[in-house]
């Protein structure tokens, strides 16, 4: 499961209690949680972040970049903060099928991630173009309209409980 973080939580000091907290709560294993943290949090205050991911980090949670690309991207980042997904923002990724000059742009993002061991996530697939592009790159996850509109809670436990993809209920 992967959960948003917003700038307050990730400036709370007591975060990684709160995550401990609802892993807890939850009864589940730590490994199956995800962290997205925006780029632009990353900016802010870089040495207290880096302490606070790497305590989110000795919990058990993996940490995901999200909407990589879209703001001061420092790739540096990439190798200073304890990361383990690198999340390609849909602005990227659509229309690939249609563009070459873009396409060879994400697969320039997707071969970095995985040379930096990263877990790639392709944001924002709507067309089945798309969705085979990043295949044939080995993005290993992608998340978009193709597959799924949001769903609400119900809808999803209906799946999980069904062992269906979202693609197979559609």
């Amino acid at each position: 499961m992967s959960v948003n973080v917003s700038t307050r939580q990730l400036a709370d000091p007591n975060l990684a209690r709160h995550v401990r907290a609802a892993i807890d709560a939850a009864g589940i294993d730590p490994s199956l949680l995800t962290l997205e943290i925006t780029e632009h949090l990353l900016l802010d205050d870089g040495e207290l972040t880096q302490r606070r991911l790497q305590t989110l980090k000795e919990i058990g949670v993996r940490l995901a970049i999200d909407d990589f690309g879209t703001g001061y991207s420092a790739l540096s980042y990439l190798q200073t903060f304890p990361l383990d997904v690198l999340k390609i923002d849909r602005s990227f990724v659509s229309g690939i099928d249609h563009d070459d000059e873009r396409a060879r742009l994400v697969r320039s993002i997707v071969e970095m991630g995985h040379n930096l061991s990263l877990s790639v996530v392709s944001e924002g697939i709507e067309e089945a173009g798309e969705a085979a592009l990043m295949r044939e790159f080995r993005s290993q996850y992608g998340q978009g309209y193709l597959f799924s509109k949001p769903v609400d809670v119900a809808t999803l436990d209906h799946l999980l409980a069904d062992n269906k993809t979202l693609m197979e209920s559609a």
